[in-house]
């Protein structure tokens, strides 16, 4: 991607993404905004915009993942401060979408967080959203503002494909029943069979997995769209081992690495596990075997199209015939 500078465009990090917003300016071309972020001692957020933002197209990248509440509150009143200082628009980029989990009522008086994180984008001032694989992509719909959700499967395919992990002998795996449509995308694009990991109802341990297709002799990759805990790659890849795969690897668009999440993957039998730069990880919390690919030549060429009023559609997919 040649460099682009553009005097109408203004680009911010936040606290939360500073590594990842540094390589998307790279990849454009152009210099973070200066802005200065501070907390009183009781813990409320001061933000400085230190520069002149009045009819310049700005762009704020904050991922919320953890602290996610402070991450969040962040993005709300840095969306104000650009919209009260005359931006001629307020582009938000979260590498990484918090509470889009909570996308539904599943039980009895349960709130649907993702749509109140929304309202709360959209009450603050923000006019579009961009971000990377959400949760469920539905969450689109909780916006009356236009929102771009990339994909992060061309990601893994150039990475796997690299490799050399593709045809037969290969097997894509979703470690669980509702990840069926990413793990599909996935085989598709690595030209393999794909296989799925299910449960008895009543195994809450995950202790009596079964694999709906055929693993035993083949590398297996499995697929999610968060390594959190860790439990679902664990206790996958312990079934995908019994069952006879030769190598296993797994790959996951948001590294959140909580809990103990390092010390199992540590534990596993995993060759490779494969994220996006989506959240920048502290050292201590880094698994032995985590491989990271980078989202910001995706995400810079999203926004030069934004801005350029460009078609977006052929960034959501892998073409083969880059190769």
């Amino acid at each position: 991607m040649g460099k682009w500078e553009d005097e109408q465009v203004l680009i911010f990090s936040l606290s939360a993404s500073n590594n990842l917003s540094e390589k998307i300016v790279a990849e454009l071309g152009e210099h973070l905004g200066v802005s200065e972020n501070r907390q009183f001692s009781d813990g409320e957020i001061q933000i400085n915009i230190e520069q002149s933002v009045r009819g310049r197209e700005v762009y704020l990248i904050q991922a919320t993942n953890y602290p996610v509440n402070d991450n969040l509150m962040e993005l709300l009143i840095m969306i104000d401060a650009v919209k009260r200082a005359s931006a001629k628009s307020v582009n938000v980029v979260m590498p990484y979408f918090g509470y889009a989990r909570q996308d539904r009522t599943a039980r009895p008086r349960e709130p649907i967080t993702a749509k109140l994180v929304a309202d709360m984008l959209t009450a603050a001032g923000a006019d579009r959203v961009l971000t990377l694989e959400l949760h469920a992509v539905q969450v689109q719909g909780f916006f009356d503002i236009p929102v771009d959700n990339l994909f992060t499967v061309p990601l893994f395919v150039e990475y796997f494909r690299d490799k050399g992990l593709v045809g037969d002998d290969v097997v894509v795996v979703s470690p669980k029943n509702s990840g069926v449509k990413r793990a599909r995308s996935l085989a598709e694009y690595l030209d393999c069979p794909m296989a799925i990991i299910d449960y008895e109802e009543d195994d809450k341990a995950r202790e009596h997995g079964y694999i709906i297709g055929e693993v035993a002799g083949k590398k297996a990759i499995m697929i999610d769209d968060m390594l959190n805990t860790g439990t679902t790659f664990y206790a996958g890849s312990d079934v995908l081992e019994k069952a006879g795969a030769s190598e296993i690897y797994a790959c996951a668009s948001h590294a959140l690495l909580s809990a103990n999440a390092k010390e199992l993957m540590d534990l596993t039998a995993i060759k490779e596990i494969v994220v996006t730069d989506s959240v920048d990880i502290p050292e201590n919390r880094v698994p032995k075997n985590l491989k990271t690919v980078t989202a910001s030549k995706l995400i810079a060429e999203a926004i030069r199209r934004i801005h350029e009023n460009k078609p977006m559609s052929s960034l959501f997919a892998y073409d083969k015939g880059t190769e």
